[in-house]
């Protein structure tokens, strides 16, 4: 249990960060990507420019990518959060993490949970039909347009990585959403 807030710029949250449950007094300012890293020990998620323009703080909130280092912690009470810590299941890595390390879809790392929690955002909105700005018919019986390494290259594009690892990170991407796909259609066949 969080010691109650101690002025009247604290607040008592709970977040829900990779399905557990953490009670905090925060105060009002501090951001999602500070709560995560300082008071939850979540350094997984990076801070690089700490104003939104690099993605290296790229999370999951209710399934969809967010920069935490412009989300304030009390605005992410009552939604799932998920970092990267969060996207394995057990020991078997996740399809995107399990892509990048096959693929080298790093270099120096810094930007790696970053870049693949925003390449899971990535999978499920093509999934889902979003289309881009690169996305040539937008119309909605048209389908989801084919995971060209442009599309994923558009959809990327608020992930930064300094080291330039940009093939290997687009490769994989499209190997991991050709696996997220293999995987649904086994479940839906089953």
């Amino acid at each position: 249990m969080a010691p109650p807030p101690s002025s009247a710029y604290d607040s008592s949250i709970t977040l829900d960060v990779n399905g557990d449950k953490h009670t905090l007094t925060v105060d009002h300012r501090t951001t999602l990507l500070d709560a995560l890293r300082e008071r939850l020990d979540l350094t997984g998620t990076k801070k690089g420019c700490d104003q939104g323009q690099c993605g290296a703080c790229t999370v999951l909130l209710d399934g969809r990518r967010t920069v935490a280092c412009l989300q304030l912690a009390v605005a992410a009470e009552g939604r799932a959060v998920t970092t990267v810590e969060g996207l394995a299941d057990g020991d078997r890595l996740h399809p995107v993490q399990q892509a990048f390390l096959d693929l080298d879809g790093y270099q120096c790392g810094y930007c790696t949970p970053g870049q693949i929690c925003s390449a899971v955002a990535v999978i499920e909105e093509h999934a889902a039909g979003w289309p881009s700005a690169v996305t040539g018919d937008v119309r909605p019986e048209a389908g989801p347009p084919p995971l060209t390494d442009d599309e994923i290259r558009e959809r990327m594009s608020g992930n930064l990585c300094r080291c330039s690892a940009y093939v290997s990170i687009v490769q994989a991407v499209s190997r991991a959403a050709a696996t997220v796909r293999a995987e649904s259609a086994e479940e839906a066949a089953a």
